[in-house]
Order: C-alpha cells, then sequence, then structure tokens
C-alpha cells in the first residue's frame, strides 16, 4: 500500500489517484485472504481487481445525482451481498467489493473522473498479484481436504480393527487396538466437522474439486453415526462372514480415498478396483441374506411363537442392513473423492470449456441451484442482503443530506457495524466509536508531537498498516478501528497536511454512519439469528421427512410393475437441499453473533447435522430400490402399505417437531420401536413375498431393509428430541 501511495502522490503526482490506489491496496491484501494452491490464489486476486475496476467505474458514473447513488448503491449492495451465497471466495470478498464500489459514489466526478480511478485501482490490482505471489507466500491450504483424509483413514482402521475383534471372537489383546481405533475415529470426524464449522461462509466455491469435497463433512459424519450403531450388531453377527467382508472392503474404499485426497489429480485405478470390490462383496451379502431369511416357517400360532419368528428373521437380516447401510454411505464417499480426482485430471482446455466429470452439474448449474436456495422468505442470506443494501443507501442518502465533509466515512461506517440483529449492531456501535476516538487521540498527539513532517508521516505509514492488518484480528475490532483510524490520520496528512482536525471528522462521520446502522438493525428482522435458526430447522425437517418419505413411496412404487417405471423424487430431494443450505447458512449466523447462546453448541449442532442424516437415509432407500428389475412371487400389496403407513408416521413426528420449533411447545416424544409392526410386515413379506420353493425374494430383503431406514431414524429422534426442546425456547 504505500509503495502504491508513493507512486501516484510522489512519481505520477496525482492525489486522486494514489488514494484509490493506497485503498485498493487496502481492499486486497487486507480485507480479504483467498486460500486454495498459488494459481487459484491469483486467480482469484485478477478476478477480484477485475471486478474492482468495474465497480469503480459504475460508483463513479453513479455519484453525478444523488438518486442514482442511493439506487444505485441499494442494487449493488444487495447483488455483492447476496451472490456471496454462491461460493465462499464471492463471500469472503464482499467488504473489498463493497469497498471498490463505495469510495467512489461517495466522491462526486464525471465520466472524466474515470480514467484516473480506475487506473489507481488497477495499479493497486497489479500490485496485489505480486504481493500475493512473492513476498511471503502462504501454503497451499485445504484444511477440509487433509482433515477428511485423516478422517477417511481412521475409520478405515476403525473398520478393519473392529471385523479383526469380531472375527477372532472377541481376543483381549485386539480389544484394547479396536478401542485405540475408534478412539481415533471419533477424534478425527470431530476434527473435521470443527473445521468445517469455523469458517463465517459455508466453505465451498464454485470449482468442481471444491463442490464434491465440501459434501465429504456430511456424509463422513453419517458414516461414523453407522458405524457407532452397528458395532453391537457386529458383535452379535460375528459368524456373519459377509457382512465382515463388506466391512473389510469398505475400509479398503476409505484408504484409496485417503490416498487421493493427500495428492492432486491422483491416479483413482486403485479406488476404482476398491469400489468394484465393495460392490462383489455387497452382492455376496445380500445373496447370503436372501438364503438365510427365514421367511419360508410358520409357525404354530401361539403368541410367544410368533413374536419369537418375528424376532428371528428381523435379527437374521440385522447385520446385513448394518453392512449394506455402510456401504452405501462409503460408496458416496468414494464416488465424491472420484469426482474430485477426475476434475483435477482436466486438461486446461477442458477446464476453460467448463467441461465436468460424468455425473457432475456444471459450474453454472451449482450457482443457480445455490442462489436459488436463498431465494426464500425465510433465508436470513437474503435477509442480510436487503438489511445491508438499505443500510448503504440510507447512509449515502444521509451523508448526503447532511453535508459531511467525508461521506465515504459514513458509508464505511455503515458497513463496518451492521450486523444481524440490533442487540449485536448497538455491541458493534459502542466499540467502532471507542475505537475511532481512540484511534483520534492518538493520531492527534502524534501529530501534536511531529506536526506535519512528510518524512515522519511516511516512515510510520507501514507500521500503521501492519498493525490496521493484525489488530481486529490479533486484539478486537475496536483496536483494528483504532488502528484504521490512524492510518486514515497519516494518509490524508501526507495528502494535504489538516492536523488533528482529520480525526475528529471520522469521529463524527463514523458516529452517523453507526447510527444508520443501528436504526437499519432495528427495523429489519431485529430478533437474530437464534430466532431464524429455529425456522430454518422446522422447514429443513419438514423438507427432508417429505423428501424421505416420497423415497419410500418410490421404493413401493417399484414393487408395483403394473404401473411401469416409477420417477425418482427429484423435486423433493431438490427441495430438501435447498432447506439444508438455508440451514447451513443460518447456523453459521448463529454461531457468529456474540452474546450467551441459549441452547448448548453441542445440541444445536446435533439438530443441525440430523437433517444430513435424514437426507442420506433417503438418498439411502433410493439406492435401495434402484436395483428392482425383477418381479417376486406375490402381490406385495400388504407389505408395501405397512412401509407405507411407516413412513407416515415418521414424516407426521417431524412435522409435529417443526411446529414446537416454531412455537415454543413441547417437542414430540420419540417414536417407540413398534413390534405390532414389525410383525405386521413380517408377516406381509412370508405371505406375499416368498419364491415358489420357499426362498425369500430379493423384494422381501428389501422390504425389510426399508423398515430398518425407518427404525434408523426413530432411533435419530432420540438424539434430537430432547435438543429440540431447549431450542424450542422451553
Amino acid at each position: 500500500m504505500p509503495a502504491m501511495f508513493a507512486l501516484g502522490e510522489k512519481v505520477i503526482g496525482d492525489p486522486v489517484l494514489a488514494m484509490f490506489a493506497a485503498f485498493g491496496s487496502f481492499a486486497m491484501l487486507l480485507l480479504v485472504d483467498f486460500s486454495g494452491t498459488l494459481r487459484e490464489r491469483l486467480q482469484a486476486q485478477a478476478a477480484i481487481g477485475l471486478a474492482g475496476c468495474a465497480l469503480v467505474c459504475l460508483g463513479t458514473l453513479a455519484s453525478q445525482q444523488i438518486w442514482l447513488a442511493v439506487a444505485a448503491t441499494a442494487i449493488v449492495g444487495f447483488a455483492v451481498i447476496f451472490v456471496g451465497v454462491v461460493s465462499s471466495v464471492l463471500a469472503g470478498a464482499t467488504t473489498s467489493l463493497l469497498l471498490a464500489f463505495i469510495l467512489p459514489v461517495t466522491l462526486a466526478g464525471g465520466p472524466s473522473a474515470v480514467g484516473m480511478r480506475v487506473e489507481g485501482w488497477a495499479m493497486a490490482a497489479a500490485a496485489s498479484l505480486v504481493a500475493v505471489g512473492l513476498l511471503w507466500p502462504t501454503p497451499t491450504r485445504g484444511p477440509l481436504r487433509s482433515a477428511a483424509a485423516v478422517a477417511c483413514r481412521a475409520l478405515a482402521g476403525r473398520l478393519r480393527a473392529e471385523v479383526a475383534h469380531v472375527l477372532s471372537h472377541e481376543d483381549a489383546e485386539l480389544a484394547l487396538q479396536r478401542d485405540e481405533a475408534v478412539a481415533r475415529a471419533e477424534e478425527a470426524v470431530a476434527a473435521l466437522h470443527r473445521g468445517f464449522l469455523a469458517t463465517p461462509y459455508r466453505p465451498t466455491g464454485l470449482s468442481t474439486a471444491t463442490r464434491t469435497i465440501v459434501r465429504l463433512v456430511d456424509e463422513l459424519n453419517w458414516l461414523n453415526t453407522i458405524v457407532i450403531a452397528s458395532v453391537s450388531h457386529v458383535q452379535d453377527g460375528a459368524g456373519h462372514h459377509a457382512a465382515c467382508a463388506v466391512r473389510a472392503a469398505a475400509a479398503g474404499v476409505l484408504e484409496a480415498g485417503a490416498d487421493l485426497l493427500e495428492v492432486t489429480g491422483g491416479d483413482c485405478a486403485s479406488l476404482h478396483g476398491a469400489l468394484a470390490g465393495l460392490r462383489t462383496a455387497v452382492a455376496a451379502m445380500e445373496e447370503s441374506a436372501i438364503a438365510e431369511l427365514p421367511v419360508g416357517r410358520v409357525t404354530d400360532g401361539s403368541a410367544a411363537k410368533g413374536e419369537q419368528s418375528v424376532s428371528e428373521l428381523v435379527t437374521s437380516l440385522d447385520p446385513s442392513f448394518r453392512a449394506q447401510e455402510l456401504a452405501y454411505a462409503v460408496s458416496l464417499i468414494g464416488g465424491n473423492i472420484d469426482l474430485t480426482a477426475a476434475a483435477e485430471r482436466r486438461s486446461w482446455l477442458e477446464r476453460l470449456l467448463g467441461r465436468q466429470p460424468q455425473g457432475l452439474a456444471g459450474t453454472l448449474s451449482a450457482a443457480e441451484q445455490r442462489a436459488g436456495a436463498h431465494v426464500d422468505r425465510n433465508s436470513v442470506w437474503l435477509h442480510n442482503s436487503v438489511r445491508g443494501a438499505v443500510g448503504l443507501a440510507l447512509a449515502v442518502l444521509v451523508a448526503s443530506e447532511t453535508g459531511v465533509q467525508h461521506s465515504f466515512w459514513v458509508v464505511l461506517g455503515t458497513l463496518s457495524v451492521l450486523r444481524s440483529n440490533a442487540l449485536n449492531t448497538g455491541q458493534n456501535v459502542l466499540r467502532g466509536l471507542l475505537g475511532t476516538v481512540a484511534g483520534s487521540v492518538i493520531g492527534a498527539l502524534l501529530l501534536a508531537a511531529i506536526g506535519t513532517n512528510a518524512t515522519l508521516l511516511w516512515l510510520l505509514l507501514p507500521p500503521v498498516i501492519l498493525l490496521a492488518g493484525i489488530a481486529p484480528a490479533a486484539i478486537s475490532f475496536a483496536a483494528g478501528q483504532a488502528a484504521f483510524t490512524l492510518t486514515l490520520v497519516i494518509l490524508f496528512n501526507i495528502i494535504q497536511p489538516v492536523g488533528w482536525r482529520i480525526g475528529l471528522l471520522r469521529v463524527e462521520d463514523i458516529a452517523l454512519g453507526c447510527g444508520v446502522s443501528l436504526v437499519v438493525g432495528l427495523l429489519f428482522w431485529p430478533r437474530g439469528a437464534a430466532a431464524a435458526l429455529r425456522r430454518a430447522l422446522a422447514d429443513a425437517y419438514v423438507q427432508s421427512a417429505e423428501y424421505l418419505a416420497r423415497a419410500v413411496d418410490y421404493g413401493m412404487l417399484c414393487c408395483d410393475f403394473s404401473a411401469g417405471a416409477p420417477a425418482a423424487p427429484a423435486q423433493d430431494a431438490a427441495r430438501a437441499a435447498a432447506a439444508s443450505r438455508r440451514l447451513d447458512d443460518t447456523f453459521r449466523s448463529y454461531l457468529a453473533e456474540r452474546g450467551a447462546k441459549p441452547v448448548p453448541l453441542a445440541g444445536v449442532t446435533s439438530l443441525v447435522t440430523g437433517v444430513g442424516g435424514l437426507r442420506l437415509v433417503a438418498d439411502a432407500i433410493l439406492d435401495l430400490w434402484s436395483h428392482e428389475d425383477a418381479p417376486a412371487a406375490g402381490d406385495r400389496t400388504t407389505a408395501r402399505q405397512e412401509l407405507l403407513q411407516a413412513s407416515e408416521v415418521v414424516r407426521a413426528w417431524f412435522e409435529d417437531l417443526a411446529r414446537s420449533l416454531l412455537d415454543g411447545s413441547e417437542p414430540p416424544a420419540p417414536l417407540a420401536h413398534d413390534r405390532v409392526a414389525d410383525g405386521r410386515l413380517v408377516e406381509a413379506v412370508r405371505h406375499d413375498l416368498s419364491e415358489r420353493d420357499g426362498r425369500a425374494s430379493a423384494t422381501a430383503v428389501r422390504m425389510i431393509w426399508t423398515g430398518d431406514h425407518l427404525d434408523a431414524v426413530r432411533r435419530l429422534q432420540q438424539v434430537i428430541a430432547g435438543t429440540a426442546s431447549a431450542a424450542s425456547g422451553r
């Protein structure tokens, strides 16, 4: 920044160009911090530089009329803030892009002023590329990717340790090794989730690799839940070698996936071989389950014998169901890693033409889906975009009507302190004003000591800029405001020596901007992210439960060959995914808000991750029935009705949960395991879905497994019901 400022002020001799070069450097080197490889960071820097030049041009042209400036600020402010939902790269650059527009729109100038302003910003953009590439370049950062690799390897180690323990008939030494592997896996998955939630924005971009990597977070969380839930079932099924073979094959997929995540664009041959081995193991297990299922045995009619028969049938399928559930989760993980590596192996021409690996939507489609998910009245991101646009436009109007000397600082003050509710805005107003006053006092004392000695001011500028960059993160928001104020006092006294008065003017302007922020915070959605989180949770659970019910419907329609091939519930899946995206952004806003949280963070996190689990169960049911390709004996009607009724009960429970979150009533009690319904389903399978030789059909197994998936959702209710009571405000 000092170099660009000196080039504009002393060499070129244009104060306006110098000011835009200085603020452009500040915007592109202190207000953004891109991650990824050096090439990706340079691409992002170049893109933000080009976008900034366009916004400088637009802001300058809009600055000629106050009504045009206000309208343009509202439109540009909304667009820049809202587009951040598409990518964390864009979201992280929001303040920098807004600064590129706010500075020129608040400094009136005609078309003749565009050239120098854009030239100053372009100089800063070029300097930022040099600085990012050559001055202490940061190493490649992919925290999610490395954490996902560690989690994959740890879960693979846990699976292998548990299989070895089971097949050894619970050897004591192997039991100790298993316990150590369990602890490593738990910590690795927890670290991945912490890293995922540590950023204010969902850490994903529009590039293919970043889109696929972020999916691994939910999938690895779900896989860990499955592994935990299936431990007792593996121990009970020690002799079930087919299920153990599936778990060992799944471990191979996870290890091959971890190897690929640790390199860029690696060869997928090993992963493909592991996935093929997993499919073979699953097919063998399904055959084993069909052969061993006691579906053709008839009881003597007594209640005790009948209950024992039901228990015998359901228990016989437990190990195979757990292994099938685990295999599907691992297949999803392996598929996403495969897409990641395939995307990274593309040539530069394929990247330029936007060619995607097969099975993945294009960049434009992904952007449309993400933006479309937030075109909803309950979207916190939409609320924040409207709030920010109104606040910035109002600040431009207030600055013009009050005739302040530095209207730019009024708008910047609004941008600095506006938060998601009035309470937090008020807290930032106080901190912002205190920091500005402190910076002004220090600046005044400094100028009183050294006067307007230009040489000393130039020497002080670099360390003060360094302090302004470090203080917000290392000390506090108020300290950052103080350091930034001191930077501006020095900067403007170099351009036009006016002494300590510039600090006083900045206090007045920031106070106006803070007042605008406080008014906007009071008028627009002042309840904050906690209330929005309850709404987002309610919506996400309703949409996900509806998707689950439609997935079961799809499976049952697959049993009715007279109706033709059914269509998968793609629209329900899309609505559930959109609600989940809105929930993720709302949850991050909730985490970012200061103040006491009414619900422990661990409890809220379990509510949020429960949504992902519900959607993944629906995905698993769809995948389960995608293999239904041949009719079995029997009409299947009774078994279908039992499963449809069970899914409707589950859907209704989540609707009741959503209502309790919205109105603060007591959440519903978790559904109990309905053994009577199990019995009816088993008897329906016995009568309708056995082959002529008395053996069970593949459809019979899928029917029982669908019921098991619904039972897994019932167990999920037990996890979230207690936390939901606190989240509903009781």
